[in-house]
């Protein structure tokens, strides 16, 4: 069996105040508390801007041990026409610190825009510019992608390939047939509803608890609330938590 880690997107979020983290905590020690009730972080900074080797440390340390983070990769890299180009980008992106997660280092989520079709050439470029480690850390990749061209077989071959994963997105518009590509598993749940206590209903909850369960046979999951009604996402993840626990 695999590991099952599940968990947020990101930790600073003004909604959550009062919600989730205690009204008087001070905002320094939100990683601090967020990363004792959920298991895993998707940090999703490192997509708009470029973080400091201090910041990853900083960030280990104050995580428990067995938790992980996923780093979202930087939009410099999977924004543009030539993705054959983004070489400087992806290096700048690991020499930034990444590796200095150690141990809590999980995969790299790399977010194409919606406009992004599927060019098998120019994606094949790209993926070959996906380092295997850093820093003597072996590194995991992920993708999401967001038009109707990836539902092409070409597509999930050509992952395979490269061993990288197909992010499983649950969300109204999403185009991407699932397809297993990797020897881990990758959800972004973006359904939340307000009007629910936990995001999902209870059932909804459940479906995909057996899901987790029935991928985890075939190695590591990472599983996170994503956008809806985000305020709901911290009591989402710690409801799944707390599902597959009992």
């Amino acid at each position: 069996m695999g590991r099952i880690l599940v968990g947020i997107g990101g930790w600073p979020y003004a909604p959550w105040r009062g919600v989730f983290y205690p009204a008087d905590l001070p905002q320094k020690r939100e990683l601090e508390f967020a990363s004792r009730r959920v298991t895993s972080i998707e940090i999703n900074g490192t997509f708009y801007g470029a973080q400091k080797p201090e910041s990853f440390r900083r960030w280990a340390s104050e995580a428990p041990d067995g938790f992980v983070f996923s780093v979202k990769g930087p939009r410099f890299a999977t924004h543009r026409r030539e993705l054959g180009e983004a070489g400087p980008s992806i290096e700048r992106f690991f020499q930034s610190g990444v590796a200095e997660l150690g141990e809590k280092l999980g995969p790299v989520l790399w977010q194409f825009p919606p406009t992004t079709k599927f060019d098998e050439a120019r994606f094949a470029a790209f993926l070959e510019l996906l380092p295997r480690s850093a820093d003597g850390r072996p590194v995991r990749h992920v993708v999401e992608v967001r038009h109707a061209s990836f539902a092409d077989p070409a597509f999930a071959a050509l992952l395979r390939r490269h061993s990288v994963a197909l992010a499983r997105v649950d969300a109204a518009d999403s185009p991407v047939p699932p397809a297993e590509t990797a020897d881990f598993t990758y959800a972004r749940l973006k359904r939340a509803a307000a009007d629910i206590p936990t995001g999902y209903a209870p059932p909804a909850l459940a479906e995909w608890m057996e899901r987790v369960r029935g991928w985890a046979r075939q190695g590591d999951c990472f599983l996170y609330f994503i956008n809806g009604a985000k305020e709901r996402a911290p009591a989402a993840a710690m409801a799944f938590i707390a599902g597959l626990a009992g």
